[in-house]
């Protein structure tokens, strides 16, 4: 378990759990130095003061708020925590809200467990753990971290308490305008779209791999060890052009996802998208037969103009 990242407790009404604050995610990206491609040299960043033009420690820089050109106010990191906010060391629950309401756009990415902190938490941490979990309701707390009040969902998850830091209603821009406009679909298209929705429905994504992130340690690897980098891969399929119609590529797509989770497809009633195909077997069949009956006639009418000549020649 990664290190506490901040300690207070959680305030719900007169009760107060303390707990410690741990990061619930890793970070598995790969990441890279800057360096002089000409002999692999670090290119560093350093920090240099403007008005004494000499780089200078880290425990000589501090927090400045331009509040005019040219003009800066200096706020330490004393007074920021000696500010008169109640959230300073706890994690205030103000409401709390059917788990649905929560539009997910408001969630910023960055998620916490919540850990009980020592024995006098147990019993009260378990008891919102479990309330919380009886219901469809998740708690919405206000928590003062790193320089800024934060607003945080709070829900549980296999009996740990989580918290999903929210963006703050004016940090969400309006979408209106980035809405398609005079448009409209057919009924037809809209019971398609359902119907691939359905057809790609999953109650687990626990399987999806982060395939990117495999292929760059692959060539990283392969580098490190004097080797070629690995091929390309290509798709299975070959990639057609641009799809025009959209509903046969609805139809299509939904055959597809039908297909990739072994259903049988003519359940769906889709219309099949044109395409050339070879004719059955039974219309093969007959176009055999078609062929040979003009040959027995043929034979037959041979036959027939031999015989003649016969009883001439007796």
């Amino acid at each position: 378990m990664p290190r506490p990242l901040w300690s207070g407790a959680i305030s719900f009404g007169l009760v107060t759990i303390p707990v410690k604050l741990v990061s619930a995610t890793e970070d598995r990206s790969v990441h890279f130095h800057q360096i002089h491609t000409e002999d692999m040299g670090r290119v560093r960043v350093r920090k240099y003061c403007e008005a004494e033009d000499r780089e200078v420690s880290a425990g000589e820089i501090g927090k400045g708020f331009e509040v005019s050109k040219d003009t800066l106010v200096a706020v330490t990191d004393a007074e920021l925590e000696e500010m008169p906010l109640p959230t300073a060391k706890a994690i205030e629950i103000v409401a709390f809200v059917p788990a649905a309401s929560i539009d997910p756009v408001r969630l910023s990415g960055d998620s916490y467990f919540l850990q009980g902190d020592g024995q006098v938490a147990a019993k009260p941490y378990a008891l919102i753990a479990e309330a919380l979990a009886r219901n469809t309701k998740v708690a919405v707390a206000k928590l003062a971290w790193h320089g800024r009040e934060r607003l945080v969902l709070l829900r549980v998850r296999d009996g740990v308490l989580v918290a999903h830091v929210l963006k703050w209603d004016d940090e969400i821009r309006d979408p209106a305008e980035l809405a398609p406009k005079d448009l409209e679909v057919t009924d037809s298209e809209i019971d398609e779209a359902v119907q691939l929705i359905e057809s790609m429905t999953t109650d687990d994504i626990s399987g999806y791999r982060d395939t990117y992130r495999e292929a760059l340690e692959a060539v990283i690897e392969a580098k490190a060890e004097g080797r070629r980098p690995p091929e390309p891969r290509t798709g299975d399929e070959e990639q057609g052009g641009q799809v025009l119609d959209l509903m046969a590529a609805l139809q299509e797509s939904v055959r597809k996802a039908q297909s990739a989770r072994g259903e049988d497809s003519g359940n769906a009633e889709i219309h099949e998208m044109p395409e050339s195909k070879p004719e059955p077997k039974k219309k093969a069949a007959a176009t055999k037969t078609a062929k040979k009956a003009p040959a027995k006639k043929a034979a037959k009418k041979n036959a027939a103009a031999k015989k003649p000549a016969r009883r001439r020649g007796a």
